[in-house]
């Protein structure tokens, strides 16, 4: 697997993957406490953060054994849901290395899926509100939270919103927990009408702050203390902030250098999250939602339409013009014809073909009836990119097929051909 340490992640400051496994080997003594035996969801960025990206629920196909998962059940009853799960600097660096910039950890832990270890208030401001509406809120939940004897910790999400704790590391149930923030976050919108709106619709949130309590159903993830973001054109950090500086509404802005140097003044200010053990008072608790839907179809185990997993749909067919590759890129299929390699080497020349829209019929490993005399499907499976982009005319793609398997690299030859080699790793 090639890792390209030199790849621009953010390019308005020319911020690097090396720079990336820099910060995350730099903060790592203080942020894998807080992923230890946590399901992770991540986000990936195979190139620029301007580039295509997508969550990563269930673990790649190329994964590393020694990689640890959990495995945790769908709603659907279908195949569970292999979660990566980061205990040591190792799988960090490699989550990292595949362009894994955003971590987005579990409530739960491995042993305790169903009990939630905090409660988290999740606050967003509306189209002109800003962070310092925020800090307003977030002072207003602390002081709701400590009336009834709960303590709360604060931290900025990295992105434009504050985020509040309220540790409990006891056996309360993510329904109770979901229930709870609910009805906390509803009775501070009808005391702050004007500032605070507690339901989902967007259009209710000019100029208040949502206080977004769904967060803690057990199919959600937030992102992580000490997380790098990628919502702007330069990378922030997910970090915690005391309440004084909350107060003051202090520009609450951390970047990759800015953070290191804080926590190795300071320390890890989350550090009681992990242990404080608290109780919330008995709320009528809603019915669980369980885990999310499937990213796959049920049916034939191909990726899914609009999936928004790493996970795409390839197909290797034969045509009136031979073999073809025919692979989901934004919703379409990009069409490459495949010939032998005049020098014998394993690899394949692929001239693009054009794209087309992806019929139906594809993502059930079937051709459609019109098309059934001039195409039959050779494989099919899901491909996974690691890297690249057409802008850099070099893809390594990870393919889960019958025949097309493994590690390949796809990538344009010199000069001005337009052909591509397909090339075994």
């Amino acid at each position: 697997m090639t890792a390209r340490p030199d790849r621009v992640l953010y390019p308005a400051n020319g911020f690097t993957k090396a720079d990336a496994i820099a910060y995350y080997r730099a903060v790592s003594k203080w942020l894998l406490p807080h992923l230890r035996d946590r399901p992770l969801s991540f986000r990936r960025y195979p190139d620029t953060i301007r580039g295509e990206s997508f969550w990563e629920k269930d673990a790649p196909a190329f994964t590393p054994s020694w990689i640890k998962t959990v495995a945790v059940p769908r709603r659907s009853g279908d195949s569970d849901i292999h979660y990566i799960v980061i205990n040591d600097l190792r799988s960090l660096l490699w989550l990292v290395d595949v362009g894994g910039i955003e971590l987005h950890p579990f409530l739960h832990r491995t042993r305790k899926l169903a009990s939630a270890s905090s409660i988290v208030f999740d606050l967003d401001p509306g189209s002109g509100a800003d962070i310092g509406d925020c800090c307003e809120v977030a002072l207003l939940l602390r002081d709701a939270l400590a009336a009834i004897d709960l303590e709360s910790f604060a931290k900025v999400s990295g992105s434009k919103g504050v985020q509040v704790y309220v540790p409990l590391n006891g056996n309360v149930t993510h329904a109770a927990t979901e229930s709870f923030a609910r009805l906390v976050a509803e009775e501070l919108a009808r005391a702050h009408p004007k500032l605070i709106v507690a339901k989902m619709a967007k259009q209710l949130r000019a100029r208040r702050v949502f206080i977004d309590w769904s967060q803690n159903a057990d199919f959600k993830t937030t992102v992580s203390v000490y997380s790098l973001r990628a919502k702007r054109e330069e990378p922030f950090a997910s970090m915690p902030v005391t309440w004084k500086e909350v107060e003051r509404r202090k520009p609450l802005e951390f970047t990759p250098d800015r953070a290191m140097a804080r926590l190795k003044k300071e320390g890890d200010l989350f550090a009681p999250v992990l242990k404080l053990k608290q109780s919330i008072p008995n709320v009528p608790a809603a019915t669980a939602r369980g885990v999310e839907e499937p990213e796959r179809s049920t049916r034939s185990g191909l990726p899914r339409a609009g999936s928004q997993s790493g996970r795409r749909l390839f197909l290797v067919t034969k045509t009136e013009t031979g073999n073809e590759l025919w692979i989901d890129m934004r919703g379409k299929f990009k069409r490459w014809i495949l010939r032998p390699d005049r020098e014998g080497e394993p690899q394949l020349v692929a001239m693009p073909a054009g794209q087309f829209d992806i019929d139906p019929a594809y993502y059930e490993g079937k051709v459609p009836p019109e098309w059934k005399k001039r195409v039959s499907i050779e494989d099919a499976g899901s491909y996974e990119i690691i890297d690249g982009s057409y802008q850099r005319e070099r893809f390594d793609l990870w393919f889960s097929g019958r025949v097309l398997s493994g590690e390949w690299i796809l990538a344009k030859t010199p000069g001005e051909h337009k052909s591509w080699l397909l090339a075994p790793v």
